[in-house]
């Protein structure tokens, strides 16, 4: 994590988001750049993680800043995961936002993302007694 640099607000060239997001193949996201890079350029925050010139994680947040947030992505290559780079970018995200009643993320249930997120202090939405739609 020591050679690891984080880079807030800066949005990378459209061909490095496609690497990331294919990398963890998150193939719905790479189907249209376009697309891609305007969701991540109108995010409210993006905190990206590079080692040298290679983007190697990124975080971003979506809502008003205020009263919501919603962590919409937070994805690190592969061969970087286990190092402490996802961790360390949602400690920078909630720690910038500490005062924001409601912080919301949703993810896949597996093992592996509840592990990661509760032990970065995330609960379940159930354990507040609510539950979550999507459409």
């Amino acid at each position: 994590m020591d050679k690891i640099t984080i880079k807030e607000d800066f949005i990378p060239e459209i061909n490095q988001l496609m690497d990331l997001y294919n990398n963890v193949e998150w193939y719905v996201y790479t189907d249209d750049k376009i697309k891609l890079k305007n969701a991540i350029s109108n995010s409210l925050k993006v905190l990206t993680a590079w080692d040298n010139e290679k983007l190697v994680g990124l975080i971003r947040v979506v809502g008003d800043g205020y009263t919501i947030i919603y962590i919409q992505d937070i994805l690190i290559l592969k061969n970087y995961q286990g190092q402490g780079i996802g961790s360390h970018l949602l400690k920078l995200i909630l720690e910038r936002y500490k005062l924001i009643r409601q912080i919301v993320l949703m993810t896949d249930q597996t093992e592996k993302t509840i592990n990661f997120y509760q032990k970065n202090g995330m609960v379940k939405a159930s354990d507040y007694n609510c539950i979550t739609f999507v459409k």
